[in-house]
C-alpha cells in the first residue's frame, strides 16, 4: 500500500492531519500532548521555555522540552528577546532531536510581554528578522513562528509575515486576536487569510475553534493549511477525532482520565503528577452534573494512591447517571 501524501510540508518535515493542539503554557505538557497526539492532533508543540533558562539553567527546564517519538512531528517553542541568546539556546534545543523549532510571537502574559518577549517583539519587527536570519542560518531542522495580529496601537501582522518569511521560516500560526484582547472577543478570521494569501509558506490558523464543525469554517474561511486549537482541546481532546464533547462517552472520559493521570504521575511523580492533574479531571468533568461534594473530592488533597479511586467512584456514579 502506498504511503499517503502528506497534508502539507514544514521545510523537508511531512505532517499528516489539519488539525493540532496549540502550545499552552501550563497544559501542553507531556502527558496531555501526548494524550493529544494518540486522539488525532497531527503534530506536538512543547510548552515554551525561556532561552535564558535553556542556556543558563538547562537542567531546571529540561523536562518541559520531554517528548516521546510516537509524537513526532515534535515542535520545541522557545522565547526570547535577545537574538544571540536565542541563537545559543536554539542550538542547545537542537541536540535534543526535535524536528522543528518555533518561535514565540503570540504569549500576551504580562511576565513575558514586559521584557520584550512574545507577542512583545511584534513591536520590533527588525528583531524578529535577526532572530530568525540566525537561527534559519545556522540551524539543521526548520525554524517556525506563532504570532498573534499585533497590538491594538501596533497592527504588524503583515510586515512581520513578510519578514518571517522572508527571513527563512517554513511555517506560520497564527492567533487571530491581538495582545489587547488576550483572549477574549472574537478571532479575526479574515487577518488569519491575509496572511495565507500574502506567504508561500504554510499557515496554521488558531483561534475560536470550540467545535468538529469550527474547524472546517476556519479552513474554508482562510485558506489555512492546518488548524490549531488551545483552549477548545482542554476539556475535550476528542475534538482531534472529531468527535464533540456532547457526543463522548462516559466510558471515553473515564478512560481518558485514567491514562493522563497515569501519565501524570509517571511524568512528574505520584504526589505533584496527581496535584497538578486536579486542574485537568475539573475540565474533563465538568459538563456532567456533579454534586457539590464530587467536587471537593477532585479537588481536595488525598495520599498518594487514593485519587485514582476517587475517580473510578466519580465515574461510577457518571454512568449511573447516563444510564437514568
Amino acid at each position: 500500500m502506498s504511503q499517503p501524501s502528506p497534508t502539507f510540508l514544514i521545510g523537508n518535515i511531512p505532517v499528516y492531519g489539519d488539525v493540532l493542539l496549540a502550545p499552552m503554557d501550563g497544559y501542553s505538557d507531556w502527558p496531555f500532548r501526548s494524550l493529544c497526539r494518540s486522539l488525532g492532533s497531527a503534530m506536538s508543540y512543547t510548552e515554551f521555555v525561556k532561552s535564558e533558562d535553556i542556556v543558563h539553567l538547562f537542567r531546571r527546564v529540561r523536562a518541559k522540552m520531554t517528548y516521546e517519538e510516537s509524537e513526532r512531528p515534535v515542535t520545541i517553542q522557545i522565547y526570547g528577546d535577545n537574538p544571540d541568546v536565542m541563537l545559543e539556546a536554539a542550538l542547545i534545543v537542537q541536540d535534543l532531536g526535535p524536528d522543528i523549532i518555533d518561535i514565540n510571537m503570540g504569549c500576551p502574559a504580562k511576565t513575558v510581554v514586559h521584557r520584550g518577549c512574545g507577542v512583545g517583539l511584534m513591536r520590533t519587527p527588525e528583531k524578529i528578522g535577526q532572530i530568525f536570519a540566525k537561527l534559519t542560518a545556522r540551524l539543521r531542522i526548520p525554524v517556525t513562528g506563532k504570532m498573534r495580529l499585533g497590538w491594538d496601537d501596533c497592527i504588524s501582522y503583515r510586515e512581520v509575515a513578510h519578514i518571517v518569511e522572508d527571513n527563512g521560516a517554513g511555517l506560520i500560526a497564527v492567533h487571530g486576536r491581538t495582545k489587547n484582547q488576550g483572549y477574549s472577543g472574537q478571532a479575526n478570521w479574515d487577518a488569519i487569510a491575509e496572511i495565507k494569501a500574502m506567504v508561500k509558506i504554510p499557515v496554521i490558523g488558531n483561534g475560536d475553534v470550540k467545535l468538529v464543525a469550527d474547524i472546517q469554517r476556519i479552513k474554508d474561511h482562510t485558506g489555512c493549511d492546518a488548524v490549531m486549537i488551545g483552549r477548545g482541546a482542554i476539556a475535550n481532546p476528542w475534538i482531534f477525532s472529531r468527535i464533540d464533547r456532547e457526543n463522548v462517552s462516559t466510558k471515553q472520559v473515564g478512560e481518558a482520565m485514567r491514562q493522563h493521570l497515569e501519565k501524570n504521575v509517571a511524568f512528574y511523580g505520584e504526589e505533584d503528577g496527581e496535584r497538578l492533574f486536579r486542574k485537568h479531571a475539573m475540565h474533563y468533568l465538568g459538563l456532567h452534573s456533579l454534586d457539590r461534594e464530587a467536587r471537593k473530592n477532585i479537588l481536595r488533597k488525598r495520599p498518594p494512591g487514593e485519587y485514582m479511586d476517587i475517580l473510578h467512584a466519580i465515574e461510577a456514579q457518571m454512568q449511573t447517571a447516563a444510564q437514568v
